[in-house]
């Protein structure tokens, strides 16, 4: 009875993060998007004659001031660029992302197929050279928890993102993190996304990350179009985050992997054609 309970929630989660991106236009039909960029609460606020109030306290920031940031691992014209929430304790203490021994991001990223073998937290370095994938977090601080930031913060990391992304131009990004997107969207549409908006794995064209202000089509560092990086939304590696099973978030960081391990694969044969 339980295989079987088990075996429907699988299903469940994974209902909505078979598509790739070339066929990425979710069926289910979408309520009419806000104006971005997080305009809905800033503009309700100046009606009322209110402006925004930082919400990070002080005693908050000082906590771990002592704590230094996380360096990104970002080079032109990756594959995927992964997006933490923000840098822990000991990832910023180690200087390497992911360094918890109890988060699961390097065995994923191994059993997915983006990497050929298990790497460690030291080489996240070398991630560029060897896989052409790179880390980034959407807030800097760190923290011991992700309770402890402020949704001020995650605002304000949002268009910060936007302009990494649009500066490096990556194929794709992954949010590590259901609560990374949620934050996304908070800046782009002034709300958190529906249960029937949020799915995990590839997200709508539409949803690009780093499309040109000006709408303009853009091209990387090899003469291709570039009209933003393609999301890809995969489920939290934090030990704490038990909500699906090692199963469950196995089966949607394999449809990543497939995509990655496709892309690379493409990138050698163009490679050996030129």
């Amino acid at each position: 009875m339980e295989v079987t309970r088990r075996s429907r929630r699988l299903a469940q989660v994974l209902h909505t993060s078979d598509n790739t991106p070339s066929d990425a236009e979710a069926s289910i039909p979408r309520r009419a998007k806000r104006a971005r960029p997080g305009s809905v609460l800033s503009s309700s606020l100046e009606r009322h004659g209110r402006t925004r109030k930082p919400r990070t306290s002080q005693a908050r920031l000082k906590k771990y001031a002592h704590l230094p940031l996380l360096r990104d691992t970002l080079v032109p014209n990756l594959i995927c660029v992964f997006v933490g929430m923000n840098p822990g304790v000991q990832t910023a203490t180690a200087g390497h992302a992911y360094a918890h021994p109890s988060n699961h991001f390097w065995r994923l990223l191994h059993t997915s197929g983006c990497t050929d073998r298990l790497c460690l937290p030291e080489e996240d370095g070398d991630l560029p050279h060897l896989y052409a994938m790179g880390n980034t977090n959407l807030v800097g601080r760190p923290s011991r928890t992700t309770s402890e930031l402020s949704k001020q913060e995650m605002a304000e990391g949002t268009p910060v993102l936007e302009d990494k992304i649009r500066i490096y131009k990556p194929e794709a990004v992954c949010f590590v993190g259901k609560g990374i997107w949620e934050a996304v969207w908070r800046w782009r549409y002034g709300c958190d996304p529906t249960k029937e908006e949020f799915k995990y794995g590839w997200q709508d064209e539409s949803e690009n990350i780093g499309r040109s202000k000006d709408g303009i089509q853009g091209r990387d560092n090899r003469g291709r179009v570039w009209d933003g990086a393609k999301v890809f939304v995969a489920t939290s590696t934090s030990g704490l985050a038990a909500n699906l099973s090692m199963e469950e978030k196995k089966a949607i960081w394999s449809d990543l992997g497939v995509w990655v391990k496709r892309s690379r694969e493409e990138r050698k044969q163009n490679n050996s054609d030129t």
